[in-house]
């Protein structure tokens, strides 16, 4: 007698290239992963989260940005939220920021579709694909504001983002 076998499809992993959809549906296959990005067509799933490599910094930007949320009405924030921006790119982002009735929506399965209007990233060993492959994406999906904290050497990078037109 043979044994049924279940199949679950390929994981999810970094380097992988894949659509949206198909992103998706590997990563719903995997719910012990915490976090994992499409970025450019790319998946990227980056290491655990260390206290001190990154999860004090990003909890001091999540209180300086719900304060501001807190003073400043019909602005929302999102704590490594999900944002679906095109079928190429599916970023979870450190922080974001979105006007209630801006350029981003709430998807009816609670992801954020469409650009917030800032994304936050807090950049360690993420630093290269932060400030090339995901700057190109927000900025042709017309983010407005981009910020990356660069651990390393303590910079950040504040970018004020134009949706480029083809043509002009």
């Amino acid at each position: 007698m043979q044994e049924a076998r279940q199949t679950r499809g390929p994981i999810l992993g970094s380097g992988d290239h894949l659509i949206r959809p198909e992103f998706e549906r590997r990563y719903r296959q995997m719910p012990h992963l915490k976090k994992a990005q499409l970025v450019e067509g790319v998946v990227f799933v980056p290491s655990p989260v260390r206290i001190g490599a990154h999860g004090r910094p990003r909890a001091h930007l999540v209180g300086w940005l719900t304060l501001y949320c807190a003073a400043t009405p019909g602005v929302d924030i999102g704590d490594n939220a999900t944002v679906r921006l095109d079928f190429d790119n599916e970023p979870q982002p450190d922080v974001l920021l979105r006007r209630e009735n801006g350029t981003s929506s709430i998807g009816a399965d609670g992801y954020v579709e469409g650009p917030p209007e800032l994304l936050v990233e807090i950049a360690a060993s993420s630093v290269s694909y932060d400030l090339h492959e995901k700057l190109r994406a927000y900025q042709r999906n017309g983010v407005q504001e981009y910020l990356v904290w660069r651990l390393e050497d303590g910079q950040i990078d504040w970018f004020i983002l134009h949706l480029r037109l083809s043509g002009r």
